[in-house]
């Protein structure tokens, strides 16, 4: 049974890194082609790939199209390059890696990765054309930024499928993830980005053309744009402190008319992933285009226009899904769990060992995340 655990995620990573067969596809056939050589029926198998992708999607699905929605606004309206100019003006040229790894950690929070890169890389150039320094020493951090939050803060994608999947309060997901995610920030970008850039001398390229910035008068206002990245990342927290101090299951009739069991009902609707970025979607409608001057057709245009990658990595999301669910019904996990118990290795260090391995190796961390927090959800 361990066998099939290891060749499944070596088959996975040779199929995505050496075949280039796109992650969905490749997830799901290694899904299959573990839960056959574990024993399983045919029928068993696409019954587990069924309910597998259902559970997962029927709770990624809503968060990952509302979340892309409403980074769209953020990356159309200008909402990032707000954020990113005004922490580089208030930390300084001197300081501009710090306020990059800031600006790239809080701007991966509802835009993609890949967006929030192309949304500042000219940032980036700006800076090392007019500091007369290497490109490293502002794209490291950003990237660091960027990738961090991409991979540890709800409600980005991955995140959210693997605390789906293992069944983890997403408050405490966002907390630990901020307080282990921004020291790994700053190590791997402005720390380390300062060092190698002053023995590296990464010029700007000779093809690239620096646009004029974009009048400032033209974008939102910080105050405001911090505002919305807040809303459903406090709601969230929210959720999990009135849980903690007024547990909604207390079946007590003086507790029930209490004030706390208000309170943590409320935060329990409102907190919930669907309603808080419903509401910071909602919110990014109306403060970034209906008041900015957009039409409601352009806004609908932009909403339709974020639903594009979004496909993509709730398909990829749902794979992952398919995965754990194929790895529990063949008793894999329960295999794999006696078999950790025996040579002392916990499931933290499996799924940090099964998601550095596959991050590196074909470099996506939502299929890293997907893949350890299968075999985890498993065990």
């Amino acid at each position: 049974m361990i066998a099939i655990a290891v060749l499944g995620v070596l088959s996975l990573i040779f199929l995505v890194v050496v075949v280039r067969l796109h992650a969905f596809v490749a997830l799901l056939l290694v899904s299959m082609g573990v839960g056959l050589a574990a024993g399983m029926s045919f029928q068993e198998v696409l019954q587990s790939t069924q309910t597998g992708m259902g559970n997962i999607l029927g709770y990624i699905a809503v968060v990952v199209g509302l979340g892309a929605m409403f980074g769209q606004m953020l990356e159309s309206t200008g909402g990032a390059q707000r954020l990113a100019h005004t922490l580089v003006k208030t930390f300084g040229v001197s300081r501009a890696s710090w306020a990059l790894t800031l600006a790239g950690f809080l701007i991966a929070i509802p835009v993609f990765f890949e967006v929030g890169f192309v949304i500042l890389i000219p940032l980036v150039y700006s800076l090392a054309k007019t500091n007369k320094r290497s490109v490293l020493c502002y794209a490291i951090p950003l990237v660091a930024g960027l990738a961090v939050a991409h991979a540890f803060i709800p409600p980005t994608p991955g995140p959210m499928a693997a605390a789906g999947i293992l069944g983890a309060d997403l408050g405490r997901v966002i907390v630990y993830g901020v307080i282990a995610g921004l020291p790994a920030a700053i190590l791997a970008g402005p720390v380390w980005g300062s060092f190698i850039g002053s023995r590296i001398k990464a010029p700007v390229p000779s093809h690239v053309e620096l646009k004029e910035e974009t009048n400032p008068d033209e974008l939102p206002s910080f105050g405001l744009v911090f505002g919305l990245l807040l809303v459903p990342i406090l709601l969230i927290v929210a959720n999990t402190v009135s849980n903690s101090m007024a547990p909604p299951d207390l079946e007590n009739l003086a507790y029930e008319a209490s004030r706390a069991r208000v309170v943590a009902r409320f935060f329990a609707f409102a907190g919930h992933p669907f309603v808080a970025l419903m509401m910071a979607t909602l919110l990014s409608f109306y403060f970034l285009g209906i008041r900015r001057g957009y039409s409601l057709s352009e806004v609908q245009a932009l909403a339709n226009k974020s639903l594009g990658p979004a496909g993509m990595i709730i398909l990829v999301t749902g794979a992952g899904g398919v995965f754990k669910q194929v790895l529990t019904d063949s008793q894999i996990g329960e295999s794999l769990a006696r078999s950790l118990v025996d040579v002392g290795m916990t499931p933290v260090s499996l799924a940090f060992c099964v998601a550095a391995v596959v991050r590196v190796s074909q470099g996506s961390a939502t299929v890293a995340m997907m893949t350890a927090a299968g075999l985890v959800g498993g065990v």
